[in-house]
């Protein structure tokens, strides 16, 4: 008895399955999965800087206490109370902070014949690849603006780098045990991690707060955003609408976090640390760009076209005691 065999080949040539003539079945869609969604970038602020060191100036208001004057108080013509000899309270200077700009950089390179023939999907290699790099030249961004990352100063050899927001948080902050935060110039050193707890958010909004800011957001890694949804009293019962002729709807997810001091939006992340949740005034954090996104032609020197996509920027952090952070979190789904 003669056995049937598969005749499917690999190759143009190898069987009855290769016909000549037929075109390959291939969509001229590119599907990409990596996502694009800047969270963070989005909802702060844009500023220009204009040297590599870009500093700026905080303020705050003396503490709140009991004033109450006599009528018709005289001052001397240097601010003294003629009657009791009181003075004039001493000026706060302002505080100057600043920070690195970080150079951030894609190049590509596609030969002359890549270029030319016939592709599927797009028209231009080149085109296509310079779309692409813009994307994740802003990934890089937001990675680099949510991390815990010191600032660096160029030396010549190593490169500059933006202080990160975790990293500049440090007024009003919630951290496990052996954490410990020294300057601007040097890293963090994590605690234990521990499970999070509305607590925890509580007195982070709270101490925000109490410090003068308005938080509007909470930062979410991925498992920490979850543990919101499930773990918070407000959303501890799931429950279904199978009213009507409506489908049956479970509700599984926290996306506001309605506190004493107002409401939180709750934004999920994938490029902050899961580890931390940043508590954050939208208003009080800035990308300051020396250069903005700018791609250059480079020197053509073989049979290939190649391409420079560049952008220096740098975090400004307008006033950090607006925000709050909860470090050092377990990253397991509670």
């Amino acid at each position: 008895m003669t056995v049937l065999t598969n005749t499917f080949g690999v190759g143009p040539e190898t069987n009855l399955t290769a016909a000549i003539g037929i075109r390959e079945d291939l969509t001229d869609v590119i599907y990409n999965i990596s996502p694009t969604e800047t969270p963070v970038m989005a909802n702060i602020g844009r500023t220009k800087a204009t040297t590599t060191l870009h500093e700026w100036q905080t303020d705050s208001l003396r503490t709140a206490a009991s004033n109450a004057q006599v009528e018709g108080d005289d001052y001397d013509s240097r601010g003294y109370n003629v009657a009791d000899g009181s003075g004039v309270e001493a000026l706060t200077p302002t505080t100057r902070l600043g920070n690195s700009t970080q150079i951030s950089a894609k190049t590509i390179i596609v030969s002359g014949t890549h270029e030319s023939t016939l592709k599927a999907g797009r028209k231009s290699e080149v085109a296509y690849q310079v779309a692409k790099v813009g994307k994740e030249l802003k990934r890089d961004m937001e990675f680099d603006i949510s991390q815990d990352n010191e600032q660096v100063v160029s030396t010549g050899t190593t490169a500059p780098r933006s202080r990160g927001i975790e990293h500049w948080i440090d007024t009003n902050r919630s951290q496990g045990t052996s954490y410990s935060f020294s300057n601007a110039t040097t890293g963090i050193t994590d605690g234990t991690q521990r499970n999070l707890t509305e607590s925890m958010l509580k007195e982070a909004i709270n101490e925000a707060w109490v410090t003068g800011g308005d938080p509007e957001c909470i930062i979410a890694g991925p498992v920490n955003k979850q543990n919101i949804s499930s773990q918070f009293s407000g959303i501890a019962t799931l429950y279904r609408d199978a009213s009507g002729m409506k489908p049956a709807t479970i509700i599984g997810a926290s996306d506001i976090y309605v506190s004493d001091f107002g409401e939180l939006k709750i934004i999920p992340s994938r490029f902050n640390r899961d580890r931390t949740l940043l508590v954050l005034q939208k208003d009080m954090w800035a990308v300051a760009y020396l250069r903005p996104f700018k791609m250059w032609e480079l020197a053509k020197t073989g049979d290939a076209e190649k391409r420079l996509m560049l952008t220096e920027w740098t975090v400004e952090s307008r006033n950090e005691g607006a925000s709050a952070k909860v470090a050092d979190l377990n990253t397991s789904i509670l």
